[in-house]
């Protein structure tokens, strides 16, 4: 079965760091991309961030570049997505998921073969 499971969300303030993780199982995790997308309600989805298959190529959203680094562990099946510097807009469901390797630069959710349930993260005072 394939799965994604996300953990590390949760409450934080701004200006705080949390540090987000992607288990990944059931696939062929060094042939597929990673990406993260983030969900507010009222808000339309947006892909934050994505990592290529080898980890030699990110991509971030201009919302959170300079703030957020995306990392990837093949040996673990793990990827991680470091956000620093939280504001409350950050406040979103942030959910994991997984596409092919050689559709790295091709973006939006279409693209992705297989999603996590989510995490919550919320920044707030």
């Amino acid at each position: 079965e394939v799965q994604l499971v996300e953990s590390g969300g949760g409450l934080v303030q701004p200006g705080g760091s949390l540090r987000l993780s992607c288990a990944a199982s059931g696939f062929t995790f060094d042939n597929y991309a990673i990406g993260w997308f983030r969900q507010a309600p009222g808000k339309e989805r947006e892909e934050v961030s994505c990592i290529s298959n080898s980890g030699s190529s990110t991509y971030y959203a201009d919302s959170v570049k300079g703030r957020f680094t995306i990392s990837r562990d093949n040996a673990k099946n793990t990827v991680y997505l470091r956000m620093n510097s939280l504001k409350p807009e950050d406040t979103a469901v942030y959910t994991c998921a997984a596409k092919f390797g050689y559709r790295f630069a091709q973006r939006g959710a279409r693209q992705y073969n297989y999603w996590g349930q989510g995490t919550q993260v919320t920044v707030s005072s």
